[in-house]
C-alpha cells in the first residue's frame, strides 16, 4: 500500500427531495455501541470491460441523493437533545462524498490486503465534522474502484448498512426503476420498559475458510464460532480452571413480539454470553459440545430476555456508566457474523464488487465472519484482532483443525 492518494473533490450529497426534519431519538442498543464510532469498510470493483462510464461520479451523486431521501437520518448529524441526550439531527446537511485517485497501486494488489490503519487511511474517508454520520470515498485505481465507507454506529447496525447500500446500487444500477424497500425509522419500538424489569441471566487476523471445509465443519458440529474459540483459549496458554466467555452478537429483529418491522432501520443486536472453564473448551473432542452451547444460548434469547436486557442497558445508560471500549480480557472473545446478509449485493451496473473487506479492524478479542465472496463462493473470510506473539499459532491451529474436520 505504498502509494500516495490525491483527494480531486470532497463535496456533500444532500437528499433530491425535502425530508423530515427533527431529532431522531436513540434506543440504548444504539447508544450502547455509538462509542465504536464509524465501521470502515470497503468494496473493490473490476472495470472488466474497459466502460467509458465507469463509476460515473455524477451518477453515483445523483443516486446517491434518492437514497438518502427514504433514508434520511444518514444526510443528519450526531447532536444532542434538550437533556443532553445523543440524537441524530436530521437537517439534510448531506452525506460526505469523496473522490479521490491512487495512480501507482492497482485493484489486484490490494485485494489480500488485511485491515489495517494504513488501508483505512488509504480507502476509507477521513470525517470532517465527527458529526457526520456518512462518508463515502471512490478511488480510482489502475483496473477498478475501490468504495470505502464509513457509517457511525449511533445510526445502524451491519444488517441497515447492507440494506442502503442495496439501496444506493439499484438506483445507480436502474435510476427510477429501482425497486426501493423503505426502511422503518421508529426506534421508540426498542424503548425501556417502564419500570425497568431485568432478566437475572441477561447479562450472563484475517483467514479464509473454504467451501469443503465451511461444508465439514457443519456437518460435525456447525460451530465455527466454536473452533475459534477453541483454537483462541489454546494459544493464549489460559489456566484450565479460569472462566473463558465468547459473546456473539444476535440480531433481535425476529426475536422480539411483536417482531420489527422487517426494515427496521437501527441497531437491533443484543450479545449473547456463554461462560465455561477453559479445561471444558479446549479438547477437540469438546466441539460439538461447545457449538451446542452456544446455539443453546442464542436460542433463549427471546422476548422477555431482549426486553431485559434492553432494560438493563438503559439503567446503566441512566447511571453514567458504560464500559469503555478497547481490547477485551485475554479471557473473552466477542463474535460479530455477516453471514447470511447481503454483503456482496452491491451492484451499481458495472458489476458485483470482487471483495467487501473492513478497512481496519484493531480492538483486540474482536472477531468478524462474512462470506469469503459472492454467495456462490460458500467460503467463509474470518478477520480477528489477536496478540501479534500468538498469530501464527492461531493461523496454524485453526487449519489443523479445519483439516480434521475434512478427514
Amino acid at each position: 500500500m505504498d502509494s500516495t492518494v490525491r483527494v480531486v473533490e470532497s463535496p456533500f450529497v444532500a437528499p433530491s427531495e425535502p425530508t423530515p426534519r427533527k431529532g431522531l431519538w436513540l434506543s440504548s442498543l444504539d447508544l450502547l455501541i455509538a462509542k465504536r464510532g464509524h465501521t470502515p469498510t470497503f468494496y473493490l470493483f473490476h472495470n472488466n470491460d474497459s466502460a467509458s462510464d465507469f463509476f460515473d461520479v455524477a451518477r453515483l451523486k445523483a443516486a446517491m441523493a434518492k437514497a438518502l431521501v427514504p433514508f434520511y437520518p444518514l444526510a443528519g448529524r450526531l447532536g444532542v437533545d434538550n437533556s443532553g441526550r445523543m440524537e441524530i439531527d436530521c437537517n439534510s446537511e448531506g452525506a460526505l462524498f469523496v473522490i479521490a485517485r491512487a495512480d501507482y497501486i492497482t485493484i489486484d494488489e490490494i485485494k489480500d490486503v488485511k485491515p489495517s490503519p494504513e488501508l483505512r487511511r488509504q480507502l476509507v474517508p477521513r470525517i470532517e465534522p465527527s458529526s457526520v454520520l456518512m462518508a463515502v470515498q471512490v478511488t480510482f485505481k489502475c483496473g477498478g474502484v475501490a468504495l470505502g465507507t464509513a457509517l457511525h454506529h449511533a445510526s445502524i447496525d451491519a444488517m441497515s448498512a447492507f440494506h442502503f447500500f442495496q439501496t444506493w446500487s439499484s438506483f445507480s444500477r436502474d435510476g427510477d426503476r429501482a425497486a426501493v424497500e423503505l426502511p422503518c425509522h421508529d426506534r421508540t419500538l426498542l424503548r425501556a420498559r417502564s419500570p425497568p424489569i431485568i432478566h437475572p441471566n441477561t447479562h450472563s487476523i484475517t483467514f479464509s475458510i473454504s467451501k469443503d471445509q465451511v461444508t465439514a465443519l457443519k456437518r460435525r458440529c456447525n460451530g465455527a464460532s466454536a473452533l475459534l474459540w477453541q483454537c483462541v483459549c489454546v494459544v493464549r496458554r489460559l489456566p484450565p480452571d479460569a472462566e473463558a466467555r465468547l459473546t456473539l452478537s444476535a440480531d433481535i429483529r425476529r426475536r422480539v413480539t411483536p417482531p420489527l418491522p422487517e426494515r427496521y432501520f437501527g441497531n437491533a443486536l443484543v450479545r449473547v454470553g456463554v461462560a465455561v472453564a477453559v479445561r471444558d473448551v479446549i479438547p477437540s473432542e469438546a466441539l460439538t459440545s461447545i457449538a451446542g452451547r452456544i446455539r443453546a444460548a442464542v436460542r433463549r434469547m427471546d422476548n422477555e430476555m431482549v426486553r431485559s436486557a434492553i432494560d438493563y442497558f438503559q439503567v446503566v445508560e441512566m447511571s453514567g456508566q458504560w464500559a469503555a471500549s478497547g481490547t477485551r480480557p485475554e479471557t473473552e472473545l466477542h463474535v460479530t457474523s455477516w453471514l447470511g446478509m447481503p454483503v456482496y449485493d452491491a451492484d451499481f451496473g458495472w458489476g458485483l464488487p470482487r471483495v467487501m473487506s473492513l478497512a481496519e479492524s484493531n480492538v483486540g478479542g474482536f472477531v468478524h465472519l462474512m462470506s469469503d465472496g459472492p454467495a456462490d463462493a460458500g467460503g467463509v473470510r474470518v478477520l480477528m484482532s489477536m496478540e501479534a506473539a500468538n498469530v501464527n499459532e492461531l493461523e496454524r491451529l485453526l487449519y489443523e483443525a479445519l483439516a480434521r474436520c475434512t478427514c
